[in-house]
């Protein structure tokens, strides 16, 4: 975790990068994509940074989260999702356990995935995640719910015999 007595961003960007990085492939899927999504998160928070300097980390999450919406809303008219992916070699660090749960993950609406890489994979709290995400608690719940009873759906195999856990995933 970033030392909240630097203030300096230099030394928040060098501490939290990685972490940020694990964030936004998540959310993006891409290795290039979530150097973009970084990049312009850091971009935009740098004119607040005298403002949030001494407890950035919520900050910077939620305009994280926001952008990769934004980028998905946008984009999606233009790209065409398909469903099997030509073998390719891995861009990226391989962040999930598998790739079936990776690519599952794709396929979760956006706040829905959001919610999941929050909460299970920066292992922040409901309240954290809807600070960072700028909705309701409840709302939180209820997509973490909905995200996966998908999940569920999407890789069976991975639930538990009792079906209460995905990869993971505690719901």
């Amino acid at each position: 975790m970033w030392d909240a007595d630097s203030h300096s961003f230099e030394d928040f960007v060098a501490a939290r990068r990685p972490a940020l990085l694990r964030t936004a492939f998540l959310l993006t899927g891409q290795a290039a994509d979530a150097e973009d999504l970084v990049q312009t998160t850091l971009i935009k928070v740098v004119p607040s940074w005298g403002r949030i300097k001494d407890n950035p980390e919520a900050y910077v999450r939620k305009v994280l989260a926001r952008e990769a919406t934004t980028r998905w809303r946008t984009r999606r008219w233009r790209e065409t999702v398909v469903e099997h992916l030509p073998d390719r070699e891995a861009t990226g660090p391989d962040l999930t356990s598998s790739v079936a749960v990776r690519d599952a993950l794709l396929r979760l609406a956006p706040r829905q995935r959001a919610v999941i890489v929050l909460r299970y994979y920066d292992d922040l709290t409901e309240r954290e995640t809807a600070a960072a995400l700028g909705v309701s608690i409840g709302t939180v719940k209820s997509q973490t719910s909905d995200a996966l009873a998908r999940l569920r759906a999407l890789i069976p195999d991975l639930a538990a015999p009792d079906g209460t856990s995905v990869a993971g995933f505690r719901g």
